[in-house]
Formats: structure tokens, C-alpha cells, sequence
């Protein structure tokens, strides 16, 4: 006796699912590593199975940059896709043992720590360290002339100018989003990543 196939109108398909089965098999893996970032990974001392702050820190830095398209001259003139640590480095070997090997869009990845945002030109992800939260203003309208996604765990960073804002939450590394301050450095931000930013700020900053 064999069985008929169930009617496509009778079967269930939650928004989830749909999702799912629209994302390629690429997509899928990046949005899972997010997804198990934001629920399961914890940074509390007491859990050395976790991976540590930094870790988590570090792995997100370098999954950004696959979820963010920049402008096709200044992709097809970089050699390396940088990832640049401005002012005092939090990681230490960290982000580099993140990336070693790794490589977005063709490029192999490098870390640079520069002493300012002069000489972050040839970037494409800046972290701005807490250490440089006076100086902030300057170097978010340095980056943004430079088409950089500034990215930091300092306070209320994406309310402040900054694209994505790393911030503690019950115990997880999440992130906002600031998708006009994204707009204005001219950098198109991934659907994906938005669906799982805690925040996602779209009213130009009063004043910029």
C-alpha cells in the first residue's frame, strides 16, 4: 500500500522553517554560528567550557565582515581584508588565532593595530578600543569618510554613531546594529545580520 503525498496546502510552515529552506547551505552555517552565539555561548568565569570573552569578541569581528558588502572599487583594490584594532588591544593573540588561515571574499585576512585612524585607510573592520571612547567622535567621522565598519564594545557605541555595538546581556556577547550610521559609510548590511542584532537603529543621528 503505498502512501500519497500530503497536499502541499495541508502541510504547516512556520516563518522559521521558511526561512530555513530559503538560505543556502552557506548562509545557513553563518547564521547558525550567530544564532548559537547569541543563545548558548555565556563568558562566565565559572564555565571554563565556554569560550572565553575575547573569544566570542574575536569570532564575531571576523563573521561581520561576511555579512557586509562594501563598495566594489575599494574591494577590488584591497589585497588582504583587514581587520584593525585602534588603541589599546583587548584580545592580545586572540584575534589573530581567530583568523589565521581565514579569508573573506577571496582575500585573506590580517590583522593591523594602527595608531590612528590616519593611518586605517586600508581597512575594513575597525574596532575602536574603550581606551579611545574621548576621541570618538573624530574617529567615527574619520571612518565613516573611509567607508569603515567601525565596530566596539564600548558603552552605548551604535546609539552614539558607531555600526555595530558589542553589548553583555544575561550573561552573552549580543550586538545593535546602527544601520543608518551604515548608510552613511556606505556599506550594505546583511538581512541576516539584522534579524539577529538585539537592536537595530534606523533614524539618522539628530545633529549628523
Amino acid at each position: 500500500m503505498s502512501s500519497s503525498p500530503i497536499p502541499r496546502s495541508s502541510q504547516r510552515t512556520d516563518p522559521v522553517s521558511y526561512l530555513l529552506l530559503r538560505l543556502s547551505l552557506h548562509r545557513l552555517y553563518l547564521l547558525c554560528f550567530f544564532v548559537a552565539l547569541l543563545l548558548t555561548v555565556e563568558f562566565s568565569p565559572a564555565q571554563k567550557l565556554h569560550p572565553t570573552e575575547s573569544q566570542v569578541k574575536a569570532a564575531y569581528l571576523y563573521n561581520f565582515g561576511k555579512f557586509v558588502a562594501w563598495q566594489a572599487d575599494r574591494a577590488a583594490i584591497a589585497d588582504s581584508f583587514e581587520i584593525c584594532v585602534l588603541g589599546k588591544d583587548p584580545f592580545g593573540a586572540v584575534l589573530d588565532a581567530t583568523v589565521s588561515g581565514e579569508s573573506i571574499g577571496g582575500r585573506k585576512i590580517t590583522i593591523e593595530r594602527p595608531s590612528g585612524t590616519e593611518q586605517a585607510a586600508g581597512c575594513s573592520v575597525l574596532f575602536v578600543s574603550l581606551s579611545e571612547e574621548s576621541q570618538l567622535t573624530p574617529i567615527l567621522a574619520a571612518a565613516q569618510k573611509m567607508s569603515l565598519l567601525t565596530v566596539s564594545d564600548m558603552p552605548h557605541f551604535a546609539e552614539r554613531g558607531g555600526i555595530i555595538g558589542l553589548v553583555a546581556q544575561q550573561g552573552k556577547i549580543r550586538f545593535e546594529v546602527n544601520r543608518s550610521a551604515a548608510e552613511r559609510s556606505h556599506l550594505m548590511l546583511s538581512s541576516e545580520l539584522l534579524k539577529v542584532a538585539t537592536k537595530v537603529i534606523e533614524k539618522p543621528i539628530p545633529g549628523s
